[in-house]
C-alpha cells in the first residue's frame, strides 16, 4: 500500500514540526503550509490522501479553506485541528465537512490513532483530478486549467483558481467582493478600496468565453457582488 499523501496547513511552528515528524515517522509523506493561503494553494493543485487543517491561520482561514476543499474535492478526508473545544464550532466544521475534529492540545498518539481511523472508513474516495463544471467546459483542479468545449485547455493563476472554486462553492449564490477579498485573499475588507477582485472576474470571464454583457457563468449582482451560475444539465 503506498505511503498516504498528507497535508498539514498548521501556523504553530512546534505543533508543525511535531506533527510531521509523527506522520513521518507513521509512514506518511507529508507536507507542510504555515500560512492558510499556501496551504489552499497546495490543497488545490497537489493530490493528498488527507488534509489535517487548523481553524486560526494568517492569511485565509481554516473555515474557508474547509470550505472551499470541501467543495473543490469532496472526496479528501480533513480532520480539523483547534484549540477550541465548544460545541458548537465542533458541530459546524462537521457540517462544513470536516471528517474528524481534533481539540488542542492533543497527543500525537491520539491524532495518529484518528488519522488511521479517518483513512480506514473512507476507502473509496475518488482518485486523480477533480474537476467544475461550468457552462461551456469545465475547471480542472489536478491542472489548474480551463478545459473548454471545444477541447482547449486555458491555464489558470493560482487566485483565478482559487477564485472559481471558492465562487463555485455557492453556486446560485450572490457572494460579495468582501467575502471574496477574506476568503480567496486573505484580506480584511473593511475599509479597503481595491479593484483586485473585479480585474480578477474580468481576467476569468475572457478565459472562460464569458460575455460580460449575457454571462453565462459568473454574473454580475449590481451593488451586491457576483454568482457562479451552475452548468445547465443537457439531459433536462
Amino acid at each position: 500500500m503506498p505511503s498516504p499523501r498528507t497535508l498539514v496547513i498548521e501556523d504553530d511552528a512546534a505543533i508543525r514540526r511535531g506533527v510531521v515528524d509523527a506522520l513521518r515517522a507513521a509512514g506518511h509523506q507529508p507536507t507542510a503550509a504555515a500560512r492558510g493561503d499556501e496551504g489552499l494553494e497546495q490543497a488545490l493543485s497537489g493530490n493528498f490522501d488527507l488534509l489535517l487543517l487548523d481553524l486560526v491561520l494568517p492569511g485565509n482561514s481554516g473555515w474557508d479553506i474547509l470550505r472551499v476543499v470541501r467543495a473543490a474535492q469532496p472526496a479528501l478526508p480533513i480532520i480539523v485541528l483547534t484549540a477550541c473545544g465548544a460545541e458548537q464550532q465542533r458541530v459546524d466544521g462537521l457540517q462544513l465537512g470536516a471528517d474528524d475534529y481534533v481539540v488542542k492540545p492533543f497527543s500525537l498518539r491520539e491524532l495518529l490513532a484518528r488519522v488511521d481511523a479517518v483513512l480506514r472508513r473512507t476507502p473509496a474516495r475518488m482518485p486523480g483530478p477533480v474537476r467544475v463544471p461550468f457552462d461551456g467546459g469545465v475547471v480542472d483542479m489536478a491542472s489548474r486549467s480551463l478545459i473548454l468545449a471545444d477541447g482547449k485547455q486555458v491555464e489558470l493563476s493560482e487566485k483565478e483558481a482559487a477564485l472559481l472554486v471558492f465562487l463555485a462553492a455557492r453556486a446560485g449564490e450572490v457572494v460579495s467582493r468582501e467575502q471574496l477579498l477574506a476568503g480567496v485573499w486573505g484580506l480584511d475588507p473593511q475599509g479597503l478600496n481595491t479593484r483586485t477582485v473585479d480585474m480578477h472576474i474580468t481576467r476569468l470571464r475572457e478565459k472562460l468565453r464569458d460575455d460580460a454583457a449575457q454571462p453565462r457563468v459568473l454574473s454580475t449582482v449590481r451593488g451586491r457582488g457576483y454568482r457562479f451560475e451552475a452548468a445547465k444539465d443537457e439531459s433536462s
